[in-house]
């Protein structure tokens, strides 16, 4: 399991771009399981939209790329590399807003030593919200 020290030593982001909270499960290279927790302090909801708070689609498709990154993760190892995004292909099927909390399941489709594919998807309470494939370019340093 990664908390969030563990997980900004491997995710260059920083508030308000992290979006992962904790990595629940990671096996290299295969799967990763991780959380995201959607509170009602998030600075998108005051435009995304008052009276009716939801978390930008573009935002979900962030975690889910981000939750991506993690199968490179190795908590015995501290590799160094960069990720770019390649290719997304997502649905978003219900909204997310305040107060949910994401289950984003990432499962390899392909990964090479520079690039790789997966399939992801992101649960609130068990029922699916989206789903996806991402392809991204692994930069190691």
């Amino acid at each position: 399991m990664f908390d969030i020290e563990k997980i900004q030593k491997v995710l260059p982001h920083r508030f308000p771009f992290l979006l992962i909270d904790r990595v629940l499960e990671v096996e290299p290279g295969k799967r990763a399981v991780v959380l995201k927790n959607v509170s009602i302090n998030e600075g998108f909801f005051a435009g995304h939209f008052p009276g009716n708070p939801l978390m930008p689609e573009t935002l979900i498709m962030e975690a889910m790329a981000q939750a991506s990154i993690m199968l490179l993760a190795d908590e015995g190892e501290q590799k160094k590399f960069d990720v770019y995004l390649g290719s997304v292909k997502a649905d978003f099927l219900h909204p997310v807003r305040p107060g949910d909390q994401l289950k984003i399941t990432v499962e390899a489709i392909k990964i090479v030593s520079e690039q790789g594919l997966v399939s992801v998807t992101v649960e609130v309470e068990g029922k699916l919200v989206a789903r996806g494939q991402i392809g991204f370019v692994v930069k190691w340093m």
